[in-house]
């Protein structure tokens, strides 16, 4: 055997494999790094299977599955959808191992039979939602995802290794190079788009089915996502899921705009062209033009998904719409691409007539919001042309928000509440802080203030280096407990926590209750009396999910405990952390014995 199982987690391998001569992924979606086809196999008491691959790679998928089993028999073969392919070479693996059982519900024997005539199969369990398959340690649950993007999809779940199997769901075109795992590639330089194009073209239509999967899959806990297509994930789930989420609720990712012509002779380009540079002039940074006789629609539909704007420049064209951007329009359409706003600009030379026609077919969709009225010009851009470009322009500008939260963890900051983590070279560490202010860009500057008896203070002053975890609103108050109540001098306070990462400068981070981290390198520290300030550069960042950043404010309102009361007790309360000062008179200079705040963050008790 030539193949090396490669572990996905444990008792469960990869044997699957990538095809890159494909050129058109179901026949239509033009690929530049063609597509892998992903099966998975669990070795426990028993043997499963689950799903197939495409022809082309069926020889490779039948000797890692082979490789794998290293002489045991196949138990089981789950069947998740028959989409051919995942699914048209699983006669020939049943061939191999007619013994089998095979596990699908009711709709995928349906098909397997109209696919596969004649195929003899011995054995069938039909399962229904909820079903489980035991195998020994592992135990499988199966979840119904129809339209997902067939309609008798299911997704597979693992109770013992907290693995969702999700079928066509938290896929992505390209490849695999060797590295099966998102955390092991450039997720977000070298896949993102393409997982965009994926979902966008193949399970869009279907916002409403993803969103009832994604309900699903919040009440079970996730450790690993098994996709069909693309890279496995075991880190980050929070960003993929929340990709999802906004896509299938067809919420923009970016407030911009997509300008897409159709020009015969350039001057619908022209058109397009002034546009982008007024938009650009009057300060937009989110842009993106496209020639739709160019670019293949599929991508269009992608960046439609992705900008809040929209503006079509097209020719008339035999009393119509030019005909590449006509098809994309229908192609929006179809795809049931919801809430946008649009501005249309249309030209002919004796007959305009393909505006009104996108006013149309982008006013009958859901939520879609016309700019302005459109702009008819004939023939050519003249100079009164110009001009109502150029007011149009403003008014798409408008209606533009221009603070843009489009994943830079920079926007997360806000005056509230921070894990400060630190490593000493022994041990993790990390404190609770409320200052993080950007004070500079062109470089990136962050200034961070810690006070002087913190510990993390002087291990800061130490390394040089450090990282911030912006905590969410669902943050609870144990997390204030553990990080601010107690020092990291004398206590480990990472012990029993799972929910961190290690981040590339080996300090770790929350991964949980915080919406996004960033590393900074320490390059002047100043001495504010009580604190220091430290002037940081950036390293690593990365949004983690689209969770709303705390607020001091909501901190005190809705998650710091109401205090005691003291039984008309005289003295001073701390508004971080509750702790209790005794006396009539607070001196200026008291630091809290517990979360070490000065004075300033005390109040008289009522």
């Amino acid at each position: 055997m030539i193949y090396k199982n490669r572990e996905v987690c444990k008792d469960t391998y990869y044997v699957g494999a990538s095809d890159r001569r494909l050129a058109l992924f179901e026949n239509i979606y033009p690929l530049t790094n063609g597509a892998s086809y992903n099966s998975y196999i669990i070795l426990d008491e028993k043997t499963c299977v689950l799903d197939g691959v495409d022809h082309s790679v069926r020889d490779i998928y039948i000797d890692k599955v082979k490789a794998a089993l290293n002489g045991r028999k196949l138990d089981y073969l789950v069947i998740q959808h028959m989409e051919p392919d995942h699914a048209c070479c699983l006669k020939d693996l049943i061939a191999v191992y007619p013994d089998l059982t095979v596990v699908l519900n009711s709709k995928t024997w349906e098909m397997f039979q109209n696919f596969n005539e004649g195929v003899e199969v011995k054995n069938v369990k039909i399962v229904q939602e909820m079903d489980t398959l035991s195998l020994g340690k592992h135990t499988l649950v199966f979840v119904f995802a129809p339209m997902v993007h067939w309609p008798e999809v299911m997704v597979t779940y693992d109770a013992y290794t907290k693995t969702l199997f999700s079928a066509d769901a938290f896929g992505t075109f390209g490849a695999l190079s060797g590295n099966l795992f998102a955390d092991r590639v450039k997720f977000e330089k070298e896949f993102e788009d393409e997982a965009r194009r994926y979902y966008t073209n193949i399970v869009g239509k279907y916002g409403t089915q993803v969103q009832a999967i994604l309900k699903k899959a919040s009440t079970i806990e996730i450790e690993t996502i098994c996709p069909l297509h693309g890279p496995i994930w075991r880190q980050d789930l929070n960003y993929l899921i929340g990709l999802y989420d906004k896509w299938s609720r067809y919420e923009p990712e970016v407030n911009g705009a997509l300008i897409v012509y159709g020009s015969v002779y350039g001057h619908s380009e022209v058109a397009a062209n002034i546009i982008a540079d007024s938009l650009s002039e009057l300060g937009l940074k989110e842009i993106a033009l496209y020639d739709a006789s160019k670019t293949d629609k599929s991508y269009l539909v992608a960046e439609a998904f992705k900008y809040s704007h929209l503006i079509i420049c097209a020719s008339t064209y035999n009393m119509g719409i030019f005909t590449p951007v006509e098809e994309f329009l229908l192609d929006l359409k179809y795809h049931n691409l919801q809430n946008r706003k649009f501005a249309v600009v249309e030209n002919g030379s004796w007959a305009p007539n393909s505006g009104s026609l996108v006013v149309k077919i982008l006013s009958d969709l859901k939520d879609w919001e016309q700019i302005g009225d459109k702009i008819t010009f004939k023939s050519s851009v003249k100079t009164d042309d110009a001009t109502k470009l150029l007011e149009l322009s403003k008014q798409i500008y408008d209606t533009i928000p221009q603070r843009e939260a489009d994943g830079n963890p920079l926007f997360n900051i806000t005056y509230g509440l921070f894990t400060l983590s630190t490593f000493d070279g022994k041990k993790q560490n990390a404190c609770i802080i409320n200052t993080v202010n950007q004070v500079a860009n062109n470089p990136d500057r962050l200034m961070i203030c810690v006070n002087k008896r913190n510990y993390t203070a002087s291990v800061i002053n130490q390394t040089k280096k450090c990282n911030i975890s912006v905590l969410t609103k669902h943050t609870p108050f144990s997390i204030f407990k553990r990080f601010g109540f107690q020092s990291g001098a004398t206590v480990d306070k990472f012990q029993d926590f799972e929910d961190i990462k290690l981040a590339k400068n080996g300090v770790c981070y929350l991964t949980k209750y915080s919406n996004a981290f960033i590393s900074l390198n320490v390059v002047e520290t100043l001495d504010l009396g009580t604190h220091f300030g430290f002037i940081c550069t950036i390293g690593e960042s990365k949004t983690l999910n689209n969770d709303t950043s705390l607020t001091y404010e909501y901190y005190m309102n809705n998650i710091k405990p109401i205090p005691p009361k003291t039984n008309k007790k005289v003295g001073w309360i701390c508004k971080i952390c509750g702790y209790v000062y005794e006396g009539e008179v607070l001196p200026k200079d008291f630091i809290c014995p517990i979360c070490k705040h000065g004075a300033d963050d005390f109040e008289k008790l009522k």
